[in-house]
């Protein structure tokens, strides 16, 4: 059995590990909860596997929409079911649009309504909390900084290319064209506010102040790659975009280092608190270490352009990377692509779900999300 192969039958079995009653956990035995994001992004990948994790993702929808807050928001993750004291967090923006992409996904895999027609009222409510923050009312979202997936590094705040790539796909999944056009649009098009620059999408931006402006010029991967995927780039700039990350080797040794270049003491990005974070070294953790499920988004914006070669040689080294012991770490080592003494977990599901999906898809020459 070759390295993919056998990836993706170890991918199957972390899978397994991770299903509960509940929902998705993240992580065996490591983290042992639902997070929105987690389960959802595990939940790409599980569902092409005939109808096996259709009871896990029905169940991690459903437990995030018993705690959705009263005024729509879903939460970041749901603490219920160890014995560890019982909560639920939220301060997060990309739990809520996971979470209405996950319920389409959903219906559309398993050519199955009666979920999505059950919590009609959920996906409605988190549409509106997510309309709330949209503070310019110009249909571009705001966020706090660490109020994503990166909660704790890097800091950014304002429009993020990854929350507004969320949005869009939200949108567009909901057949809200208008709003997702004009999304499109500043986005790409109006210079006070574009993300655009030149080579890839900026990380974040925020206020203009005449000659200085509020913004990250580093690349931040997932949101690049999801402007890919989702149709936010045009096919120009998601040849600059798979370009950049050649040329600067940002998927070296294995796909894909989470933002590049890393963030530096003493550098324009960097904050006091940094140095309470695993990820104050370089090359670790966040900061350009190599998180494997976002190399699945890789590969899936390398089929979209019809880049089956690099995707295949890509999808070769994902293989490798997850396969190092433990199996499917948490992140590697930005430099050496090896499992940190820092990254002792394995057995991540994201990275398993989205092994899987990009798998799935270079087989079938087609992005299957």
């Amino acid at each position: 059995m070759d390295e993919t192969k056998r990836a993706y039958s170890e991918a199957v079995k972390v899978l397994k590990k991770c299903e509960t009653p509940h929902g998705f956990f993240a992580a065996f035995p490591g983290y042992d909860m639902v997070w929105a994001r987690d389960s959802m992004i595990t939940s790409l990948g599980a569902s092409l596997l005939g109808k096996n994790f259709k009871k896990t993702f029905a169940a991690s929808l459903k437990t995030l929409a018993k705690e959705q807050s009263e005024k729509g928001q879903i939460p970041n993750a749901v603490d219920k079911f160890v014995k560890r004291k019982h909560h639920v967090d939220f301060t997060s923006i990309d739990s809520t649009l996971w979470f209405i992409i996950g319920h389409y996904i959903y219906r559309q895999r398993y050519n199955d309504s009666k979920l999505f027609n059950s919590q009609k009222k959920n996906i409605k409510k988190a549409f509106t909390w997510l309309s709330y923050q949209d503070t310019t009312e110009d249909i571009m979202l705001e966020q706090l900084p660490t109020t994503d997936w990166q909660d704790a590094f890097p800091h950014r705040y304002g429009h993020t290319i990854n929350t507004q790539a969320l949005y869009y796909k939200a949108l567009k999944l909901a057949n809200k064209k208008k709003q997702a056009e004009k999304l499109k649009k500043r986005i790409n098009e109006i210079s006070d506010v574009s993300l655009w620059k030149e080579k890839f999408y900026l990380p974040w931006r925020w206020k203009n102040h005449n000659s200085y402006q509020e913004k990250g010029e580093w690349f931040d991967s997932l949101g690049n790659l999801l402007a890919v995927i989702f149709n936010v780039a045009s096919k120009q700039q998601a040849k600059k975009i798979l370009q950049h990350i050649q040329n600067e080797k940002i998927a070296k040794p294995f796909p894909i280092k989470t933002i590049y270049p890393p963030i530096k003491k003493g550098s324009k990005d960097w904050q006091d608190y940094f140095n309470d974070c695993g990820a104050r070294t370089p090359y670790q953790y966040s900061n350009s270490g190599i998180w494997t499920y976002i190399g699945g988004f890789y590969i899936l914006a390398l089929i979209k352009q019809k880049k089956f070669s690099e995707a295949k040689s890509q999808l070769e080294k994902l293989a490798k990377a997850n396969l190092q012991n433990p199996l499917f770490s948490e992140w590697l080592d930005g430099k050496t692509g090896k499992p940190n003494s820092l990254s002792k977990e394995g057995n991540q599901a994201w990275n398993a779900g989205m092994y899987i999906l990009a798998y799935e898809s270079l087989k079938k020459k087609k992005v299957l999300l």
